[in-house]
């Protein structure tokens, strides 16, 4: 059968497996509430998978093989070991306290259980409005799928864009949380196995070690632990990863933080108990660890594929070909293909929720809204995020379609990491206990501080990997929190 038919036979029944759990979503969703967190109902193996399928998208599946392709061993050790383990720590260090004081405030998103634990709208408005920040990430993940549905099915990148878009749109749009959380428990399965079978192939390539000594003589800063000098696979290629602070010390803090994005920490809030939350996070690390090991494919890569022939972004999709026969190849790219959309719901449903929840109900209630009950005020409010979600996928559309990202990886970086050095300092504090209107101030210079020291940096041409700013912006946080704390403590009367 030809590769094309068999990839549309494919993809038709996973778009229709994926519409039938979207509809069993539709059916739990009632309001705002189900929307965004369903019933609080879920076990940890559901949303244990759904995490994992959430933090491993599109970036790590298509994208970030090729910057590990560019910039060898210091790649993967940034991406594979030192984020890994920076969102290992985060996560068992926070979701538990996390989840409880969620549950406690009735938070519904990020910015909400901000705003909630320092008593400031202007702190949950603040938040809301960084979140937008996502549709840089939105953009990354839409370019990553519109690669794979060109190359599987055939399509022109416009047929692919507006499949990717409409597709992913339309099934968050009427299912929410439940679709997300259903669709990704399929494509995490999926992702698993795929991840499994890449894994073994790239064993075959690089474990006899013929590639790699070859690398190493040929290419030495390819099996460097850092690499100051990148493959020339193209003109204007940056150097990322070429010093300890960028690779590992970078990787940490940006794995630690990255864990802050307001579509993965408010998982915890799904379970149904705070004791399901310690096997939550360990079912989360394992799948993800088995996620992270197929960047290594990225420098097996190198055995098929010569320097300058293939865009970066490209790398793993034109590998994949090479490696796999017809059948094989058209299931995994399938799974590839959902490994993008895991992400893209995920990152859906909390900017619509956001948007309803923390911009316009906050701005609406007393103006446009006043008056109204509760419920009709939720209703409405459920409605317009609805709304913003046809309006960011047409804002996805007109970017990638006219002026689509040179460095797909590094565009979606720039934004989202800007949105979670905002919210890393916050989210710490307030876990630890401190909150309230005594530490707002705080709160406040901690939100500010990291995206303005991470985009001016990087704007002023500090560096072109914005894993470092994003560091130097995580840096300034405790900093800003610790010059607002000693400005704002209470005055000590002497006599």
């Amino acid at each position: 059968m030809d590769r094309s038919i068999l990839a549309w036979i494919a993809f038709g029944a996973y778009l229709a497996v994926t519409a039938w759990l979207a509809w069993l979503g539709h059916k739990k969703t009632d309001g705002l509430e189900s929307f965004a967190l369903g019933k609080r109902d879920m076990g940890p193996l559901l949303v244990g998978i759904t995490m994992a399928a959430a933090m491993s998208s599109t970036a790590t599946f298509i994208i970030n093989p090729g910057f590990v392709y560019t910039h060898g061993l210091a790649a993967f050790m940034h991406f594979g070991v030192a984020i890994g383990l920076g969102i290992a720590v985060a996560l068992f260090s926070l979701s538990l306290g996390f989840r409880r004081v969620g549950v406690q405030d009735g938070s519904l998103s990020l910015p909400h259980w901000i705003g909630a634990r320092f008593g400031s709208t202007g702190l949950r408005v603040l938040f809301g409005a960084f979140s937008l920040l996502s549709i840089t990430f939105v953009v990354l993940i839409v370019g990553g799928v519109q690669i794979m549905l060109e190359d599987t099915l055939g399509m022109s990148p416009q047929g692919a864009l507006i499949l990717t878009i409409g597709f992913v749109f339309s099934y968050i749009l009427v299912g929410g949380t439940y679709a997300h959380t259903y669709t990704n428990s399929l494509q995490g399965v999926l992702m698993v196995g795929v991840a499994l079978a890449i894994a073994v192939k790239t064993a075959a390539v690089l474990g006899d070690g013929t590639l790699w000594a070859k690398l190493t003589a040929e290419t030495p800063q390819l099996t460097a632990w850092v690499n100051p000098q990148p493959v020339p696979v193209g003109k204007g290629i940056p150097a990322l990863f070429g010093d300890v602070f960028s690779v590992y010390v970078a990787g940490g803090l940006v794995g630690f933080a990255v864990v802050c994005q307001p579509h993965l920490l408010m998982k915890s809030l799904y379970l149904k108990e705070d004791r399901d939350v310690p096997r939550y996070v360990i079912i989360t690390m394992a799948v993800t660890a088995i996620f992270f090991s197929l960047l290594l494919a990225g420098l097996a890569a190198h055995g098929t594929i010569d320097p300058g022939t293939v865009r970066q972004d490209r790398i793993m999709a034109t590998w994949l070909q090479a490696q796999f026969d017809d059948v094989p190849y058209v299931l995994i790219s399938v799974a590839l293909v959902a490994a993008g959309m895991s992400t893209l719901d995920g990152i859906l449903v909390a900017m619509s929720t956001i948007a309803s929840n923390d911009l316009f109900l906050p701005l609406a209630r007393n103006t446009l809204l006043k008056g109204r009950s509760t419920q009709d005020q939720q209703q409405v409010a459920y409605r317009v995020g609805q709304g913003v979600l046809v309006a960011m996928g047409l804002v996805a559309y007109l970017i990638c379609s006219f002026e689509p990202p040179r460095f797909l990886g590094i565009f979606g970086q720039l934004g989202v990491y800007g949105l979670f050095t905002a919210a890393v300092g916050p989210v710490v504090l307030g876990v630890s206990g401190r909150s309230g209107p005594r530490w707002r101030p705080v709160a406040w210079a901690m939100a500010v501080a990291g995206p303005a020291v991470h985009f001016a940096l990087y704007l002023a041409g500090f560096h072109p990997n914005p894993g470092n700013t994003a560091a130097w912006g995580i840096l300034a946080v405790p900093v800003a929190g610790l010059l607002a704390a000693l400005a704002t403590r209470p005055k000590v009367a002497t006599t």
